[in-house]
């Protein structure tokens, strides 16, 4: 079915643009009519060249980005006046992911059978999450379901920068090993064993460093498909370990106290948490749901359960900032605000300024271990590689002197 793009003015004189697939022009116009919209622009969408790759897994993967995207357009038309189930329609018809595209027509034919907002998406929450369905709920009740989204929008594309920050601090380290790895492998399973037949046929004591170079090739041609099989099962063995309660709990403790990368994930922790109560403290979801929502979605089980601690001596009568300060795993700093926002009654406020303040940190944080790994992982290669090179070559430096004299 063809595609068409269309602009037009909403009932309260904003311009709305989408891209509609429908079988004639005609059908466009009518339908757009019938959802209010006047001085209505179609044109057909060019044609270009379709060539389909083929899909490697993640078909069905809903995109952060999709979300903010589907999120700020649908803010946008309900605060035109467009109601909601229109408002499904037109975005689910302009989606471009298959999966997504079906997720919403399923939510539109939820909300038209009787279904709240919030419960048509709770049905679906490979797509719209715990926070997402909650804030939508509280948009419902309040009636400020446009406002809402909004902030939403906002809080997803801060969290999908936060990813990218953490993704891109880990993007040239384990490139660097990862390349390290390769040319130490290609250099002792296919180098060094040419050169030590060479210096097997010239006879002689070789250098100690050699020597260590070519005992340290022939346990790995000879071990290599051990060395890998035992490799893929350390790994199986600690995800297995990771998936139980325990496991879990011990590793993520550790991941908190590592030296570099351990204040990393503490200041990460620390901004999610904030900016996701922020939002759904100022959205008006009640503080004990919106703990057990951030508890949840914490990444980290050493922070999941000082977050339910802090839920439960709520549910004690106590204030937020004492279980905080007891349980260790938020800074003082973090914890006096968090105190100061009770005080005063500005506790959304409070949480979305230490969430900045924590951003920003995560920032130089990231900064800081890249500038810092960079010279550590040259220093690491050119070692390696240039220590390989060096031990190879010593018999021949050798060789040349003997003949020199």
């Amino acid at each position: 079915m063809p595609k068409f793009n269309w602009e037009a003015r909403t009932r309260t004189g904003g311009n709305q643009k989408g891209v509609i697939e429908a079988a004639t022009v005609d059908v466009v116009e009518a339908q757009l009519k019938r959802y209010g919209f006047s001085n209505i622009k179609i044109k057909a969408e060019a044609k270009g060249i379709n060539i389909k790759l083929p899909k490697f897994g993640g078909g069905g993967k809903i995109d952060e980005k999709d979300l903010v995207i589907f999120t700020r357009q649908f803010s946008t038309m309900i605060d035109s006046g467009l109601p909601l189930v229109q408002c499904l329609e037109i975005l689910a018809s302009q989606q471009e992911n298959k999966a997504f595209k079906e997720i919403l027509y399923k939510v539109k034919e939820s909300v038209e059978s009787g279904s709240t907002f919030a419960d048509a998406l709770g049905k679906h929450p490979k797509a719209f999450d715990q926070l997402f369905v909650n804030l939508v709920a509280a948009g419902e009740i309040g009636g400020i379901l446009d406002t809402i989204l909004t902030r939403l929008a906002a809080y997803i594309e801060k969290s999908m920068k936060l990813k990218k920050q953490i993704k891109g601090a880990m993007v040239y380290p384990i490139t660097i090993m990862s390349i390290a790895v390769v040319v130490v492998g290609v250099i002792l399973v296919f180098v060094i064993p040419t050169f030590a037949k060479m210096f097997t046929e010239f006879g002689g004591e070789l250098p100690a460093p050699t020597r260590f170079v070519i005992a340290l090739s022939n346990f790995l041609v000879k071990y290599i498909i051990v060395l890998i099989g035992g490799f893929y099962a350390i790994v199986w063995a600690i995800k297995k370990y990771y998936s139980t309660p325990i496991g879990r709990k011990n590793i993520d403790r550790m991941a908190l106290k590592a030296p570099i990368i351990g204040p990393l994930i503490r200041k990460v922790s620390v901004a999610k948490f904030t900016r996701t109560l922020g939002t759904m403290v100022s959205s008006g979801v009640p503080i004990m749901d919106g703990l057990e929502i951030v508890a949840k979605t914490a990444g980290n089980k050493i922070v999941e359960e000082a977050i339910y601690s802090v839920r439960q001596a709520i549910s004690e009568g106590k204030t937020m900032a004492e279980p905080l300060a007891s349980c260790g795993v938020f800074p003082p700093m973090v914890v006096q605000m968090i105190s100061v926002g009770e005080a005063t009654g500005a506790m959304d406020a409070m949480l979305n300024k230490i969430a900045d303040f924590y951003d920003d940190e995560v920032d130089d944080a990231v900064g800081a271990m890249t500038a810092m790994m960079e010279p550590l992982l040259m220093v690491f290669l050119g070692t390696t590689v240039g220590g390989l090179v060096v031990a190879m070559y010593l018999p021949i430096f050798k060789l040349a002197g003997a003949v020199g004299g």
